[in-house]
């Protein structure tokens, strides 16, 4: 069975990703068939520019399928995992390099994978039921998909706040921060879509506007989330919970308890990626995403974060170590890599 839809029509090929009890999560048959299909279109005359949409009305891609990835994990199936995530990563190259127009319309969660799919291609359009966020870190894993490229790229702070508290952004915020290009109201997402569908240049169908006023504190993300230190950033959470502001204080409780609810190895790797990620080229960020990907699913926080978040549900995960001050940064280093 495949989870995706193709058509060619008025120059626009359309993939619809089409999983809709799984929130087309992206399995290894969706990457393969993307990556076929993404492959012919290239080179073919009939198509002038991509469109990639959901046939589900709750996601667009809510990210990978990260439990077939616990259960290989679990049963020591190394090889399976490396493949799935080098096909993925090869998919995400294909459409940052890709030679046409590549759209997406995301109405709806877009998360981890989904990004992969959006984030890097030329024209990512969003809704007000837009949900952004790679939540990896609290599954015991960390922001892939070519995240440690584009997320030191975003502004000051903003991508290590996303990628080490998970926290999830709207539609407005995501055009404001630059994950996404161009926001429509939720109402009007079929008339653009109809009319990207038409054939009608890009243009003329998608206009530029003012952003709207963020609900991002992003002068408190530039002053606490600036640093790479984990140690340090949480230092100064903590310190502001209790003397800063009420509002500002209430935020930095916010942002400690998404920290501390997260694979303290996952952060202490995730920032580590994210600060070498930010001199790198795109396809450095993927070969080293590639290595920790292979490595940090064969630690126990991966097997027992993906448990706790989506097989079980009981939110209550026992990571070891336990505390982001007790990781080792041997440990951290050898995930990482020397890429």
């Amino acid at each position: 069975m495949s989870y995706i839809q193709t058509s060619v029509a008025n120059g626009v090929g359309e993939i619809v990703l089409d999983r809709p009890r799984a929130l087309n999560a992206l399995d290894q048959s969706m990457i393969d068939d993307m990556h076929e299909v993404l492959t012919r279109w290239a080179d073919d005359p009939s198509v002038s520019t991509v469109l990639v949409t959901s046939a589900s009305d709750r996601a667009f891609c809510a990210g990978g399928d990260i439990r077939a990835i616990r259960d290989n994990a679990v049963d020591g199936n190394a090889a399976a995992i490396s493949h799935y995530f080098a096909s993925e990563y090869t998919l995400d190259q294909l459409i940052a390099d890709y030679p046409k127009p590549y759209v997406t319309l995301i109405d709806g969660a877009a998360m981890g994978g989904g990004l992969g799919i959006s984030v890097h291609g030329e024209v990512r359009v969003v809704t007000d039921k837009a949900v952004m966020a790679m939540p990896e870190t609290a599954i015991g894993f960390f922001p892939d998909i070519g995240a440690t490229y584009f997320l030191p790229r975003l502004p000051a702070g903003v991508g290590m706040w996303l990628g080490l508290t998970g926290a999830r952004i709207t539609g407005t915020d995501a055009v404001t921060v630059g994950l996404a290009t161009h926001h429509v109201p939720t109402e009007g997402l079929p008339e653009v879509a109809a009319a990207i569908r038409s054939g009608a240049p890009l243009v003329e169908v998608l206009t530029s506007s003012a952003p709207a006023p963020t609900e991002i504190p992003l002068k408190n993300i530039a002053e606490y989330f600036a640093d790479s230190s984990v140690p340090a950033i949480l230092g100064g959470l903590r310190g502001a919970a209790s003397s800063a502001s009420e509002q500002q204080a209430q935020w930095a409780t916010q942002m400690v308890s998404l920290m501390e609810s997260a694979s303290p190895t996952s952060l202490m790797v995730a920032a580590r990626l994210i600060e070498i990620g930010d001199s790198s080229l795109l396809d450095q960020c993927f070969e080293r995403e590639l290595h920790a990907a292979e490595r940090i699913c064969a630690t126990p926080d991966f097997a027992e974060g993906v448990r706790a978040v989506l097989v079980d549900k009981d939110r209550n995960p026992a990571f070891s170590p336990a505390q982001v001050d007790d990781v080792d940064p041997a440990e951290v280093e050898r995930i990482v890599g020397s890429i």
